[in-house]
């Protein structure tokens, strides 16, 4: 009877962080450089998404905000320790509600990192426009923003967002390129278009509003697969990356790591994976220098759906 039970849990795909359902050794990532780090500044966010990855809401306060003091700690270590960290990226949630954003991204700017953050582009990030002028004005080359619009059609959009969520995203939009901010754009693959529909749709909508982001180029429009974790995928063996002509290098747990402050902690830790902020086998520790040296293992559906066998990546400069 144990025999059986062992069976039927080593049957069940993901549930073993060594072995796959089949025995085979999972595949795992090792730490090359630490070329980018994310911040997570918190899950609440304006909107509640129908399918959003980390369920961010109104509400959802499971990852709080993250204070100015708290990213401070680790920018410092980056520098203490010469980390090669060129790229800092801002999460949520929606990170205009964080009351600490501003102070957050002025910090980062000055210090001199590429700065990267993303948002929905609505009433959070209006409220802000003044004080993102003047880091405009005084960074503006350290600076993107990616502006999370779904899909080219607003129904489609809306479908995901909510009603209003799509003029609204776009009129956030068209303000932060008219003034000269440098934006991208960040839609999904969970439709029936393929990539190449997608592309041609969205360089219609660029064009009819006048909006100077080049659909071709896969870091201005960003279209990331759809991340259902309940849909079957097949999970990644060592003998897998030459089977499918991929590199444990090119994931993007082998040049990043995602800072999060769960609720009722008295202090932040690292993350393997901007997806996976809850997870906590891929909790890497609480400082860099720990989290550097943690081997993550591909033990989740998004592991293979997005990064193996999507290819995808949430950096601006992948």
């Amino acid at each position: 009877m144990a025999h059986d039970t062992r069976a039927n849990v080593l049957s069940k795909p993901f549930t073993d962080p060594m072995r796959t359902a089949t025995g085979e050794e999972r595949a795992f990532v090792d730490l090359r450089a630490l070329e980018t780090l994310w911040f997570n500044t918190g899950t609440l966010c304006n909107i509640a998404c129908a399918h959003c990855y980390i369920e961010s809401s109104p509400r959802n306060d499971s990852l709080t905000y993250l204070r100015a003091e708290e990213v401070a700690e680790y920018l410092d270590e980056i520098a203490a320790l010469a980390l090669p960290t060129r790229e800092i990226g801002i999460t949520g949630g929606e990170p205009f509600m964080n009351p600490d954003i501003i102070r957050i991204m002025r910090d980062i700017l000055g210090r001199g990192f590429d700065l990267l953050v993303l948002t929905n582009a609505m009433k959070p990030l209006w409220h802000k426009r003044a004080a993102l002028l003047d880091l405009q004005r005084r960074f503006g080359e350290l600076l993107r923003i990616r502006v999370s619009l779904d899909h080219f059609d607003p129904a489609h959009h809306e479908e995901e967002r909510g009603a209003g969520s799509f003029a609204s995203a776009l009129e956030g939009l068209k303000w932060l390129s008219g003034e000269g901010f440098r934006v991208h754009v960040a839609g999904r693959l969970r439709w029936d278009e393929d990539e190449a529909q997608m592309r041609a749709g969205f360089a219609r909508l660029f064009a009819e509003h006048d909006l100077p982001i080049d659909a071709r180029d896969r870091r201005a429009l960003v279209l990331f697969p759809e991340m259902d974790a309940d849909r079957p995928v097949p999970e990644i063996t060592t003998r897998c990356w030459e089977i499918l002509g991929r590199d444990a290098e090119e994931m993007m747990c082998a040049t990043s790591r995602m800072v999060v402050k769960s609720k009722g902690s008295s202090r932040p830790h690292v993350q393997a994976c901007t997806l996976l902020a809850h997870e906590e086998q891929f909790t890497t520790g609480t400082t860099l220098a720990e989290a550097c040296a943690a081997r993550v293992r591909l033990n989740h559906p998004h592991c293979a759906r997005f990064c193996v066998l999507g290819g995808a990546s949430c950096s601006a400069n992948a």
